[in-house]
Formats: structure tokens, C-alpha cells, sequence
């Protein structure tokens, strides 16, 4: 269950980074301005697409059932190490919002 709570969280992102970022809403949810949203958005769809991928990852690790323990922890770590490197880069609540849901499913995962 945590595993696809990450993956969802991981879908909405794609969906901020690619289409909302320089709507009200990615703008209020991200902070920035519609000048900065504006110079930055191909790199948030950049940014929204690798998200995607590792929404997509998790999804099939799930979808392979018991086979796909290895797909998971793999998919999770990457979570993890993403989230700790935006956290370092660009914003502490990362931790929180990325690295923190795939640590605990990654704990979960490797408990089971």
C-alpha cells in the first residue's frame, strides 16, 4: 500500500511539473512567479517526466507481485536518493513530500 501511495504521489508530480507549473496552482503549491515559472518550465516538464518514470517503476514492481520485490526496492532507492538530492539543491520539504513516503515504504518492503 505504501509503495503505491509513493507511486501516486510521484503521478501527481509529473502532473504539477508538466502541465501546472506556471498555472496559479503550481505556481502557489512551488512559490515562484509567473516570470520565473515561465523561464523554467521546460525543465519542470523535464523534471515531471522523470517523476513519471519512477511513478511507473513502482507500478510495475506492484504490478509483478511478489516478483517484483526487486523492481521495488530499486524504484524506492531512486526515490530516496532524488529526494535527498532536492532536498540538498533546492528545497528541505522534499524530504518530507519524496524521501520520507519512500523510506518508510522501502522499510515496509523489505519487512515483508
Amino acid at each position: 500500500m505504501m509503495v503505491g501511495l509513493v507511486a501516486f504521489l510521484h503521478a501527481c508530480f509529473l502532473v504539477l511539473e508538466m502541465f501546472l507549473w506556471d498555472r496559479p496552482v503550481g505556481m502557489k503549491i512551488f512559490g515562484h512567479t509567473a516570470d520565473i515559472a515561465r523561464q523554467t518550465r521546460i525543465l519542470a516538464m523535464n523534471q515531471g517526466l522523470y517523476n513519471g518514470f519512477l511513478a511507473a517503476g513502482l507500478v510495475w514492481g506492484l504490478w509483478l507481485g511478489a516478483a517484483g520485490e526487486a523492481v521495488k526496492i530499486f524504484f524506492l532507492c531512486c526515490v530516496i536518493i532524488a529526494g535527498v538530492f532536492g532536498a540538498m539543491t533546492a528545497s528541505r520539504k522534499i524530504l518530507l513530500f519524496q524521501a520520507l513516503p519512500a523510506v518508510l515504504a522501502l522499510i515496509l518492503v523489505l519487512l515483508s
